[in-house]
């Protein structure tokens, strides 16, 4: 092999390594900007969710919401904070509600009910409200506790 041929081909070998550094670094920097732009869409995704929250249970606290409906909106709201969010003994009236009421209908399966069987729910809810009326409420000052330490407050 020839000293030319060899330089030629250290050249060759020398451009491939630079090109595919180049595109390494490329390909680096988009996992970067795509990682930024998840915990970005992350943070804003958690600021919506507990500005929702923080409504949802002053309107409880307020009396301007129904006991069960503020139970599942809140309770599906902190799911989606973190999931273990509705073990906590704080919130648990919100888990509570909501395992006690998920199998009553709701929207047009309700209206589909006999008068009966709406009138038979309705009371099935009413006492439910009835009896978790004050952890409900408990639970919903302690959200808005919980929002006003955000992030600290996660875990």
């Amino acid at each position: 092999m020839t000293s030319t041929l060899a330089l030629t081909l250290l050249g060759l070998a020398l451009a491939i390594i630079a090109g595919l550094g180049a595109y390494a670094f490329t390909l680096w920097k988009e996992v970067r900007r795509r990682k930024a732009f998840r915990e970005e869409e992350l943070q804003r995704a958690h600021q919506n969710c507990l500005e929702n929250l923080g409504m949802v249970a002053s309107a409880l606290v307020q009396e301007q919401v129904d006991i069960t409906e503020g139970s599942w909106r809140c309770k599906v709201l902190l799911e989606i904070l973190d999931q273990r969010l509705t073990e906590r003994p704080d919130f648990r009236a919100f888990d509570e509600v909501h395992q006690l009421t998920r199998h009553l209908h709701t929207h047009s399966a309700r209206q589909a009910l006999s008068p009966r069987d709406r009138v038979r729910e309705d009371r099935e809810r009413l006492a439910v409200e009835e009896e978790f009326r004050e952890p409900v409420l408990k639970a919903a000052a302690a959200v808005m506790e919980f929002r006003r330490g955000w992030p600290g407050s996660l875990h």
